[in-house]
């Protein structure tokens, strides 16, 4: 607990110190106020204190941007951060005012080297250390380049080296030897070298800081070991051998945890497979490599009994919606709550729909090859969605495919996953858009009715219990307006449509969890949870181009 409070202050001091340095650079006034006499005293030169104010501007910008590292105490963060706030101390100095801001980073100094001890986080598996090399360089290059350009136009009978010392300088707002004939010259020279010398230093600190996102691929050998640990409890066990994953495994082998690092959070799904006994032990080892590098753990989509294990740990545990399970031994389209499948699937078949079940194993590699194409082409989206309930793939041994044919076309296509020897778990769900509706309740309700499984397992219905108590009589304003946000947000992410579709079957709504550390991650893992299902998060365009630099 000390030690988390310790972090907890050199986190804010830091920003505190980077605000500090910011604004005394920025704003006059706070120069003026804390002005001192040292600067005068060693009688600097003006280009010195220029200097010396870039420096401080750009450290303590990349003092906020460590502040972010030191809470997830990595080493790497504390390293930069003795050594940015050693240099701001000292160039506080040049900028003439010592007093206020240079004492504050004078004391984050001794405060970051008495708790050395505590920042031992690794950098992460992929680390951006080359990366921030070559980007800085790269800069740093581009800015004396156009500005030797620039001179060598303006300016073509300087020599050589006066050009190039007075474009290197400029990088960090010193001035050279160039005597410039027009003020305006010397300020557009200038900012060339502070705008790419700033940026060099700060987005090279991006890429060193930054949360790695390791590329994940479970081999062959640990899906083996996975399918060894499914049983019959979760329905959403069998996605946890989707192929972008990263697993552990107890100390016994007895349990696995599996998941995928996105944004700074090892993101799991589902419960740990495995003997529930030795979940603790694969969750050990999981929670593990999280303090080894810093991730934020959290598990989405887990059962009462998994977000109870997950709590043993300190987690807290957020209740996020009901996954849709309907009996076969009691599923009927007889009766007035069914009457709209009913008629869904009577329209379909009277306009020469059929629904053919098949399992994988049993199509060719030509027919397979069809189902995935026309799959992705009706997919909508350009990545494909999902996480804890895909599998991202289409034809695995086991698996099931129900499709919908009209006049010698498919459709529509549904896949089903394995869940024990006794369950089948939703996964892929298309439909050609152009098709008659009532495909889908065609397809669900053909396999309901034949299908040896037990249980089969639906869409899930995010915040179900949120739009049933809105729309319930007498329900409270709360109540209302919560239901009222999340159709609004139905738009985009289908919350209310997907609830109101599972709901027709008349499934029993199993509860499932999220599991993450605190709410100050919550807007952290929220961000993994909708990247993870394709939902959303960071740009995807943003993202890729950042890998590419």
């Amino acid at each position: 607990m000390a030690g988390a409070t310790s972090v907890a202050v050199i986190t804010w001091v830091t920003r505190l110190a980077g605000l500090l340095a910011v604004v005394s650079v920025l704003v006059p006034a706070g120069r003026r106020a804390l002005r001192g006499r040292i600067a005068d005293w060693l009688e600097l030169p003006h280009e010195a204190t220029v200097g010396a104010a870039t420096v401080v501007l750009v450290t303590g910008v990349l003092l906020m941007l460590l502040a972010t590292g030191l809470k997830r105490r990595k080493r790497r963060a504390w390293q930069l951060a003795v050594a940015a706030a050693a240099l701001l101390t000292v160039s506080h100095l040049g900028l003439r005012h010592a007093v206020g801001a240079g004492l504050v980073s004078l004391a984050l100094l001794i405060a970051l080297i008495a708790t050395r001890r505590h920042f031992i986080a690794l950098p992460d598996p992929v680390t951006g250390r080359w990366r921030a090399v070559r980007v800085f360089l790269q800069l740093a290059v581009a800015g004396v380049a156009i500005n030797f350009v620039l001179l060598s136009v303006a300016l073509g009978s300087l020599g050589i080296g006066d050009r190039l010392a007075q474009s290197t300088l400029a990088l960090v707002g010193v001035s050279g030897p160039v005597v410039f004939p027009a003020l305006w010259l010397e300020d557009l020279s200038a900012a060339v070298g502070l705008l790419f010398g700033i940026g060099a230093v700060l987005l090279a600190a991006y890429f060193l800081l930054r949360s790695a996102e390791p590329a994940p691929e479970l081999t062959d050998d640990e899906i083996e070991r996975l399918r060894g640990l499914l049983g019959e409890r979760d329905s959403l066990g069998y996605f946890a051998l989707r192929r972008d994953k990263f697993v552990v495994f107890s100390k016994s082998g007895k349990a696995a945890v599996t998941y995928r690092v996105i944004a700074g959070v090892a993101l799991c799904s589902a419960d740990p497979l495995g003997d529930p006994e030795a979940w603790p032990g694969a969750i050990e080892e999981y929670l593990e490599v999280c303090r080894r590098y810093a991730w934020s753990p959290a598990a989405m989509g887990c059962s009462e009994l998994g977000a109870t294990v997950w709590a043993r740990f300190g987690l807290e545990v957020l209740e996020i919606g009901d996954e849709a399970v309907v009996d076969t031994d009691t599923f009927t389209l007889e009766g007035r709550v069914m009457r709209g499948v009913r008629q869904a699937v009577s329209r379909t078949k009277r306009a020469g729909y059929t629904a053919r079940i098949r399992k994988a194993e049993d199509l060719s590699p030509g027919e397979l090859d069809e189902l995935r194409a026309v799959a992705a082409t009706w997919r909508g989206t350009d990545t494909e969605r999902g996480f804890s309930m895909a599998l991202g793939r289409m034809g695995d041994p086991g698996s099931i495919l129900v499709t919908a044919e009209h006049d010698g076309r498919v459709r529509g296509v549904l896949q089903f996953v394995p869940w024990g020897e006794k369950g089948l778990s939703l996964d892929v769900m298309r439909r050609d858009r152009t098709a008659d509706n009532g495909v889908n309740e065609l397809m669900i309700s053909e396999l309901l009715q034949t299908t040896p499984a037990q249980h089969v397992s639906l869409n899930f219905a995010a915040f179900r219990a949120v739009l049933e108590q809105g729309q319930r009589i007498g329900a409270g304003p709360v109540a209302r307006l919560s239901a009222r946000t999340l159709r609004f947000f139905s738009r985009w992410i289908q919350i209310e449509t997907l609830y109101r579709f599972n709901a027709k079957f008349q499934p029993r709504w199993v509860p499932r969890y999220l599991a993450y550390p605190a709410a100050r991650d919550l807007p952290r893992v929220g961000v993994a949870v909708f990247e993870a299902e394709g939902l959303g998060g960071r740009p995807y365009r943003l993202l890729r181009a950042l890998r590419r630099v």
